[in-house]
């Protein structure tokens, strides 16, 4: 007899969380997290303890380019990778300090001579001139940021000076000497950047955490296993950019681990290092955007027993959506490398330049289209209020709770400024100046001068009802008074003294008649 047929059942979704790509990326963390393929779809799995999430994704509109997964507690099937690579999507793991654990992506042909050219890359002198270019472009980049954002001149002068002694060099040394030099300028600009938190998490802060500080962490003495928030997130956003390198320089068929300017090591890709060095800081100036737009929340982040600062799943999830920003700011870099290297081959009876299989600009050009396609620095991270932290909608700085608090504070601390101002010496001086005026002016009054008619019923019956068409500079102009003192006049709130009732009655044109 024969056994039935076993049927999968589908998973069930009373209990989970429904996953949805966020710009095409779709975030894998928590434990126990599943990635594999049943019946032609893409199942997704993940959560911590009860709250957990799942998705299903067909192989038509999924709107699918990334799928980023944070830490090692899962599984991942092989059919899972092979449906990626046949949807042009990419994979990545990082661990959960941000180190870059694995990347795959769409498998294309790749020509043997290109790597050929990597590798002899060194010999030919075709490697110093990529290094150069690239480094060159780095110090461009920092020298407008540290002068547009923070107004430091004296940094942009040295990153100048060291962006100029990079065309005299002649070896990798030499040229991570100088792009060092602009490095030190750079990260000193942001060292003394105030970090803001919302006002209900400062108690729970620690002080280092209030400012950018060093860029060398006191742990290791270099960036690895940051101390404080901005940190940390610089360092997962420099994964990210790390992981589209490695997928944009494999798809193009050149050798990730193949550099120009980094050494050759057993444990790092040297030339998606090298790809990475232009792009840098747009990934700073991205974070310096969000720190200087929305505070950051305490419960973002971890602080371990030996003070190194970790982000959470969930912001590293929201973060892990920039892939696609970093992937297009990587694509015309990594097409450039390649193509010096296919320049540099031996010439042959066909000669023809390089696809663009990232950018696609040759077929752009072909059809006569041009596209923009500059790169949008949109919010990624929800804004949180400044007083509770509580979520906002983007562009504002507070809740609508909190709103009327800082209101009312801000107030009080404009009259409290106010009231210190008008006992400053110069103000003090500028009233007994006024005083002695008009005390000089009140002497000098003869009360025979003032017409007989023009007593305080025809000031209050005829003059002052005419005084509200008069603008306030008139009055103010009329008779020698403040502005405050001439609102009062105009509004009816005071009777000016008995010497400037002629000269309001001339401004309102009143007469004995």
């Amino acid at each position: 007899m024969c056994a039935p047929a076993r049927v999968s059942s589908p998973i069930c979704t009373d209990n989970y969380q429904q996953i949805k790509p966020k710009q095409g990326v779709v975030t894998v963390f928590g434990y126990g997290s599943s990635i594999r393929v049943d019946r032609g779809h893409l199942i997704i799995e993940d959560g911590i303890g009860p709250l957990r999430r799942s998705a299903r994704f067909p192989r038509v509109g999924h709107g699918l380019k990334r799928v980023v997964v944070i830490g090692s507690d899962g599984i991942v099937s092989l059919a899972a990778l092979r449906w990626l690579a046949d949807q042009d999507a990419a994979f990545s793991m990082l661990d959960r300090i941000g180190k870059v654990i694995a990347t795959s992506g769409p498998v294309n042909p790749s020509d043997a001579r290109l790597r050929r050219a990597q590798a002899l890359a060194g010999t030919s002198g075709i490697a110093i001139s990529i290094a150069k270019e690239l480094i060159s472009q780095k110090l461009i980049a920092q020298q407008r940021l540290v002068l547009r954002r923070f107004q430091n001149s004296s940094a942009a002068l040295a990153i100048v000076s060291a962006r100029n002694g990079l065309t005299t060099a002649t070896s990798s040394q030499e040229i991570l000497k100088y792009e060092a030099r602009g490095a030190l300028a750079y990260w000193n600009a942001w060292h003394d950047l105030e970090i803001t938190f919302p006002r209900v998490d400062l108690p729970r802060v620690p002080n280092h955490w209030r400012t950018f500080g060093s860029r060398m962490s006191p742990l290791t003495r270099s960036p690895r296993l940051a101390v404080n928030p901005p940190n940390a997130l610089l360092g997962f956003l420099y994964s990210l950019l790390e992981s589209e390198a490695r997928l944009a320089l494999s798809a193009l068929g050149m050798d990730p681990g193949i550099g120009v300017l980094h050494s050759d090591t057993r444990t790092r890709d040297s030339l998606a290092c090298d790809l990475m060095e232009p792009i840098r800081p747009q990934v700073d100036a991205f974070l310096l955007d969000w720190l200087k737009q929305s505070p950051l929340r305490r419960e973002w982040f971890l602080e371990e027993r030996n003070g190194n600062c970790r982000l959470v799943s969930s912001l590293a999830a929201q973060l892990a959506e920039t892939s696609q920003i970093w992937r297009r700011a990587v694509a015309p870099f990594a097409e450039g490398i390649a193509q010096s290297f296919w320049s540099m081959r031996s010439n042959s009876v066909h000669q023809h330049d390089l696809a663009t299989r990232l950018t696609q600009n040759r077929k752009r050009e072909a059809k006569g289209v041009t596209v923009d396609i500059s790169r949008n620095f949109v919010s990624i991270v929800t804004a949180c209020c400044r007083i509770c932290g509580g979520t906002i909608k983007a562009g504002c700085k507070y809740c609508h709770v909190c709103t009327p608090t800082i209101s009312r504070e801000n107030v009080l601390e404009a009259a409290k400024l106010g009231r210190l101002a008008t006992h400053k010496p110069e103000a003090q001086a500028k009233r007994a100046e006024t005083q002695k005026r008009q005390n000089a002016a009140l002497k000098a009054w003869n009360p025979a001068d003032k017409p007989d008619w023009l007593d305080e019923k025809a000031y209050r019956e005829w003059v002052q009802p005419r005084l509200t068409v008069v603008i306030v500079p008139k009055i103010m102009s009329a008779i020698s008074v403040s502005e405050p003192y001439a609102l009062r006049i105009r509004s009816g709130r005071c009777i000016p003294h008995p010497r400037h009732w002629a000269e309001l009655a001339r401004l309102t044109g009143v007469s004995a008649s």
